[in-house]
Formats: C-alpha cells, structure tokens, sequence
C-alpha cells in the first residue's frame, strides 16, 4: 500500500485502502522488437493470478491471444478462433509480479510491428478464472471468488475445438439466451450452455453442453465482476471500477448517452443483432474525433481513424455517449463490459505526471517525445515563434487536433499524419507539421489524476447546470474553450474572468468565487455548464488543484524588489505560470529546461505568437518553489495581485 492510499484510508476512517484501477487493469502498448525474454512492465502482480489479452494492431494475419496463470505460461488461446488450448512455447513465457515476459514470436513480439495487451488481475469484485473437467451435468454449479454480482463470463473448451460462449447478465434473463466471442453473430438461443440457474455472488452454473460441461472435456471460464455502487476499490475502497449493463440502439444507430458513474479507459462492446465484438481503450484512441477499434471476433489489424459518427461514440466524465449515427448497427440491444480510468490514488511524485521538454524538429515523422507516462495533455510551441504559437493538444480530443493559446479560431484539425502519436506508453512522436518544423521547439505535458489535473471533453445542452468532473477535489482554476472558436475562459478562486489568449485584467464573473456562475459553485464534483459558453457547444475543459508537494496554484503581491513564493516544494519549480489580475498584462511561462536560474530566465507568453525573451531575470530557483526578482509589472510590481500555476 502506498503512503498516500495509506493516508487517505486513515482521514476517512476505514480500515486500509481498497486496490486501485491501476493494480487490476492495464493496457499497455508496445513495438516489438524481435527479442526473447522481453519483459513487459505494466505494473500489475500477476503472481496473485490474471490473464492477459494481446492483440498485434498492424498485422491481420496474427489473432487475439490470451494465456492466464492458471493454465500456464504459453498456454495460448485465440479468441477469434474455435481451435483448442496451443502450448506456445515461444510467445508468453513468464508471469512476473510486475508485467509479463514474451520471446520472439510473430504472434507478440514482430520487430517493428506495433501491439497491444490488456493484463487482467484476479481480484474479489473485478476478476476471477477458473477451470474445471466436463462431467455432463446439466445444472453443475462452478465456484468462483468475485464475492459480487457477475456481470460477464467468457466460457472456452481447452482440449479440441469449440466456440466461445459467453453469458452477460444483461441478456441472460434465462439461460437459455448465448453469444460467441468468435463469432459476429446475433443473440442465439442454445439451451444448457449456463445452465438452469443464473450465477451468484459465489458460483456460476453451467450444463450438459460441449461449448461448457462435456463429460471429460476441460475447460477454462473467465468471470467478470459488475460494480453497482459496492465496487471496494480506491483510497477509501468504496469506488466502482467495472460495469457490465446494456443500452438500446434505435435504427439509425442512435444511442443515449450511458451513465456507468464513471469515466472508462476500456470498453468492450457487442450488439445482439449481427455485429462485431468491439474492443475500445483511451490509449490508442477512443475520442471524441476518432475511434481505433480491434475486434475480438476477427485478426483484422486496428480500424484508424475509425469516425466519431459511428455507434461507438467517446468516453465521457461519467461514462461514454453516442456521437452520432452508426454503421452496422440496427435496432438492437448492445452489451458493454467498461472498466474505469485510473489512477485513483492522488499522485506523490510530480514527475510522474508532468514533463517539460525542448526539442529539434527534424521535419519528418518520428523524433520521439519521451515524458514517463501517456500524455493526457500537451502544450507544444516554437521557441523562436510562430503564427499558430501555443499549440494545445488533449488525448480525449485526438492527437491530430489543436488550438493555439494566442488566439481565438476554431481548433485547427490537421487529420491523420499531421500531429502528435498519443498512443504510447511514455510520451508520443510527432508525425509531421506543424509540431516538426520549426528548429527549437519546447513541450509541456501532462498526465490526469486525482488532485492534481483533469480533462472534460463536453457538448453543452441546455440542462447542463452541472457538469461531472474527476479531479477529486474542487477545482482551484479552470481553463475551458469552445472548440469551434471562441476566446479562452480562464477562472481562479479569486478572480473574474481572464482569457488566455489576452493580456486583459479580470473582468465580470467570479470577484472572489471560483465559477460562480448562475449562482453555482465549483465543488469536488462538478462545475457548472449551463452558463458557460451556451448550448450545444463543444468544449474542451481543464481543471488544476494544488496537491501537496506536487503542484500550487494561488496569488501574491508584487513588493518591487524580491520575494520567495512559497509553494510547499522541496527541490523547487519545474513550471511556474504567472498572470497579473491587478491590470492587463501577459500570461507568462518559465521551466527548468528552458532555464530557473540566478541569472537570466527565458520567458514566453502564451498570449503571443511572439518568440521567447532571453535577457531578463524575473524568476530565481528557492526551494520551497520560486522566487520572483526585481519589480517589472509582469511579475512583481509593488502593489500589483499575481494569479500563480507552479508544478515541482
């Protein structure tokens, strides 16, 4: 247990912390490179059991592979694929308490060829496996260690060929009702693969059917929790992290938005008429511009670009909604397994989820951005400056779309091939203009948490009082645009309204109330919407906390000679923002990378196309988090109020 799960639990008086996401769930992307005994870290203890899911996204001719602990290492199953259980002896070759070891085998480890896993924990309330011998019985009760609700069970026959059956609790009102993972086809009705009794919080029940219970046979299950607000997972182990529900398709494909209390990362999706097994994840592209799915059913290589007006729609704050009409899709029931986005612990360390960098562009694709973690937001700028400076770019939004801080047009969508690549495990690389073709160029990144930082990608409707947020805590300053044009809105704790790309002082809503706009506050929970910008307008929106240690946002006085800014550090600011509200001036930028020293600091501003300055000294290193120096209006003029962003 970490010292910050361990510091939650304690504040809020329960015994310890419950698991996190993070500790059950991964997806973890990778290139393979060719080699054995590759060890894939994604940090979840597969010595306390799990499976894992690996799919190859560039090449059709290698299909989905699964291998679990309790099987064995090698021991491969293809979920696009009737054939029994293959002792691979060459693809999966360990379980490590921290990932997965693979060797040189064109079904996980191409060279050049890019992959994806999903690693599955065994845990109460989230995931269990268990294997039995067929005895022919026609209601035989299987045990399994969810302690729960069974949202989903995916059933497979080990020892010669058969289908995968698959039981979701959403159809199976009797258990007559089946599906096949392997196959695109619509809900059949098979009798006796599940039995005559629908699962329990402690066993699952399956009958005299070769698909389940064969006399002889064996045979592998995996059992899916369903959270409904009794999910024990988190800091104060009372949060959800898994949903299994359902929702309807009207004709055109329309569907509502789905409500599961909380954002996913992962979503597997399957309509009961004649359609694929869709598998969805936020890393290698499941947003608002564009959807990047594998199919369970098929080898295919991953659908890109795949259009945000197909049934799939995008993650929203509390679950994923419908953009738009759909294909291949009819009046239908569809079934959904989601897991939630992690982490849900506030971070210790600012490192892991910010990142400053200056670069050379090389004017082609490539030239990798290397952060630590997936990037959930990046600021992306030309040193010497340029005519779209600052370019910002949001995971939930796609790496091919941006909108410049200096001004007010429309977000720039420069399509495939003309961005950032976001799907990576720790940072990205640019696939063409305009973030490759300037000579000195710097970054800045961010990674979503608790506490800390978060996004919502939101289209306002005319109810939208309060939208729902997951920064854990209310917000200490908020950063929102319209993304079809308009100024940016900038809102603190303490002052009206700024806009970035202006150097104007506040001026009307706030005067002391962080968004008190139509007379509601900001809370741990929400903000408010209905009066943000109008309806039905597409927003991007981010909000920022201070975090013990890791970030600080707050004012000071100007006292025109010199002051330390104390922010609660201990080795320093890495970034510091830095805004006057007492009167118009610009919006301010300095890092460590760029230069926080005793002597001259290069600044930007992001209000300004305008390349940096070099021959100023306004900002000095202190410990505790910055020190301002002199008296320049900028940042400390006598008298003067300074609205402050500092991250260490």
């Amino acid at each position: 247990m970490t010292a910050s799960k361990i510091v939650a639990a304690a504040a809020s008086g329960v015994g310890g912390a419950g698991l996190d996401v993070d500790e059950v769930f991964s997806c973890h992307l990778y290139t393979g490179n060719g080699s054995n005994n590759r060890d894939i870290v994604n940090n979840i203890d597969l010595s306390e059991g799990g499976l894992v899911w690996t799919k190859n996204r560039d090449n059709g001719s290698y299909g989905n592979n699964i291998f679990d602990t309790v099987r064995g290492a090698a021991k491969m199953l293809i979920t696009n694929s009737t054939a029994a259980e293959a002792n691979e002896g060459n693809t999966l070759t360990q379980f490590n308490n921290n990932g997965f070891r693979i060797n040189d085998d064109n079904n996980i480890n191409i060279n050049t060829e890019d992959y994806v896993s999903w690693t599955f924990r065994k845990a109460e309330g989230f995931m269990d496996i268990q294997t039995w011998t067929g005895n022919s019985a026609s209601d035989r009760a299987i045990p399994h260690n969810l302690n729960t609700t069974v949202g989903m069970i995916i059933v497979k026959r080990l020892n010669s060929t058969e289908d995968w059956g698959v039981w979701h609790r959403d159809i199976h009102a009797n258990t007559t009702k089946v599906m096949y993972l392997n196959k695109s086809d619509a809900l059949s009705t098979s009798s006796s693969i599940f039995g005559a009794t629908n699962p329990t919080s402690t066993h699952f029940y399956v009958g005299d059917h070769p698909v389940s219970n064969n006399n002889n046979d064996t045979y592998v299950a995996y059992i899916f929790a369903h959270n409904n607000n009794d999910g024990k997972f988190g800091p104060d182990s009372d949060q959800d992290i898994i949903k299994c529900g359902s929702f309807y398709s009207d004709g055109t494909g329309v569907f509502p938005t789905v409500d599961l209390g909380f954002e996913p990362q992962f979503v597997l999706v399957k309509s009961t008429t004649s359609t694929s097994w869709y598998l969805l994840d936020t890393l290698r592209g499941y947003s608002k511009t564009g959807t990047q799915p594998l199919e369970a059913n098929a080898s295919a290589a991953e659908t890109t670009n795949w259009g945000s007006t197909t049934y799939l729609g995008a993650p929203t704050s509390t679950g994923f909604d419908g953009n738009g009409t759909g294909s291949g899709i009819s009046s239908a029931t569809v079934i959904y397994m989601a897991i939630r986005r992690g982490p849900l612990a506030v971070p210790e360390d600012a490192t892991k989820v910010f990142d400053v960098n200056t670069y050379t562009s090389t004017g082609s694709a490539g030239n990798k951005q290397t952060t630590g973690f997936p990037v959930d937001l990046a600021v992306i700028g030309a040193r010497g400056g340029a005519s779209w400076n600052h370019g910002v770019i949001s995971r939930l939004t796609g790496g091919d779309n941006y909108i410049a801080t200096n001004s007010s047009a429309a977000e720039v969508a420069n399509g495939a091939g003309n961005g950032i690549n976001l799907d990576d495990m720790t940072g990205y690389d640019f696939d063409g203009a305009p973030f490759n073709n300037d000579t000195n160029m710097y970054n800045l990144n961010w990674k979503r948490a608790p506490g800390f930082f978060d996004v919502i990608a939101h289209n306002t409707g005319s109810s939208d009082t309060q939208i729902k947020h997951n920064l854990g805590v209310t917000p200490e300053l908020a950063i929102y645009r319209n993304r079809s044009g308009d100024d940016w809105k900038v809102m603190s704790t303490s002052n009206g309204l700024l806009k970035l790309n202006s150097s104007d002082a506040p001026t009307g809503q706030g005067n002391g109330s962080y968004l008190q706009l139509a007379s509601v506050n900001a809370t741990a929970t929400h903000i408010n919407g209905g009066a943000l910008t109008g309806n039905n307008v597409d927003l991007i929106i981010y909000l920022f906390a201070s975090l013990s240690g890791v970030s600080k946002i707050g004012e000071y006085t100007g006292n025109g000679t010199g002051q330390n800014i104390e922010c609660g550090f201990s080795s320093g600011a890495r970034f510091v923002l830095i805004k006057r509200t007492s009167g118009a001036d610009s919006w301010f930028l300095w890092d460590s990378v760029r230069g926080i020293v005793s002597g001259n600091d290069p600044y930007l501003r992001l209000n300004l196309t305008a390349a940096e300055t070099t021959t100023t000294d306004r900002v000095d290193p202190y410990s505790g988090g910055f020190a301002v120096t002199g008296s320049d209006s900028g940042n400390n003029g006598s008298g003067e109020t300074y609205l402050f962003y500092a991250i260490a």
